[in-house]
């Protein structure tokens, strides 16, 4: 299995000099599976690169691929309207999250190209898209396993387990810890993984004080969930627009103290499994 960050910014993106080196897209993962399967994890700014190197990639051969959506914050579907792919006939493209009350998941994404919002709807899209509500069952996507867990944050967010060939990734960004099942759940999730993405936006000061209740958490977290289940590496991710490349040097010295198989993640970052 191999992964690639494509974006790694939280709630905003942040094209900045000062920022180069981690990147200043919001969030978007692709995974490759051992058999070649495409699965991308989230929308943000970060998937418009991703489609133009998919297209650059395929050329004429059509792109297939399944999308998780964590959660519908803009800083997680705000790129989709600007992948390329999903304009083109030929490909085909199945996203799977939950359902709101007020809305599905077709609905919920078609909702961010609505009039006002941009110039035009999802009917300009061609390729082919199916939209299915996950849940806490096992998901097979060609040689992938997916297993699907919600998490602390304003609205609800989704964690994943993804699997492939006895290797596994856990992605939990968007998280707030301190509600004991939503800990819980992180923890069982991350048991014995390859490897945790977590949320470091916020420093403790922070979640302590003026950031409580915004939905994020700390390093110090995703070094204990670590501890806690097992997993053999820590990636810092979601990193606050105020961070620059120096702050987040600092964060990723800091864990890496506690935590020696810590980094932060940066685009362009790949993994192989």
């Amino acid at each position: 299995m191999r992964l690639k960050f494509w974006g790694v910014r939280g709630s905003i993106p942040t094209p900045q000099p000062e920022n180069l080196r981690y990147g200043g897209n919001t969030p978007c993962l692709e995974f490759r599976s051992d058999a070649g399967a495409l699965l991308i994890v989230d929308c943000g700014t970060g998937i418009r690169m991703l489609g133009k190197a998919l297209v650059e990639e395929f050329g004429s051969r059509p792109i297939r691929a399944h999308v998780l959506i964590s959660h519908y914050h803009w800083d997680h579907i705000q790129g989709l309207p600007f992948f390329l792919p999903l304009y083109r006939k030929a490909n085909e493209f199945r996203f799977h999250s939950f359902d709101l009350p007020q809305a599905s998941l077709e609905k919920t994404l078609q909702g961010q190209m609505a009039n006002p919002y941009f110039p035009v709807d999802m009917g300009a899209m061609p390729a082919v898209r199916g939209f299915a509500e996950i849940t806490e069952s096992p998901l097979k996507i060609n040689d992938f396993t997916v297993l699907s867990r919600r998490i602390n944050h304003p609205q609800g967010c989704l964690s994943f387990r993804i699997e492939n060939r006895a290797r596994s990734v856990v992605y939990a960004t968007d998280n707030e810890p301190g509600e004991p099942s939503s800990d819980r759940t992180i923890r069982d999730l991350a048991r014995g993984a390859d490897i945790l993405i977590y949320d470091s936006q916020y420093s403790r000061e922070q979640l302590g004080k003026e950031k409580k209740g915004w939905g994020h958490s700390t390093w110090e977290e995703g070094v204990r969930v670590c501890q806690d289940a097992g997993v053999k590496e820590l990636v810092l991710f979601h990193h606050d627009p105020d961070s620059n490349d120096q702050v987040i040097d600092k964060i990723q010295e800091s864990a890496r103290a506690r935590f020696p198989n810590s980094r932060a993640a940066f685009e362009g970052l790949e993994i192989t499994l």
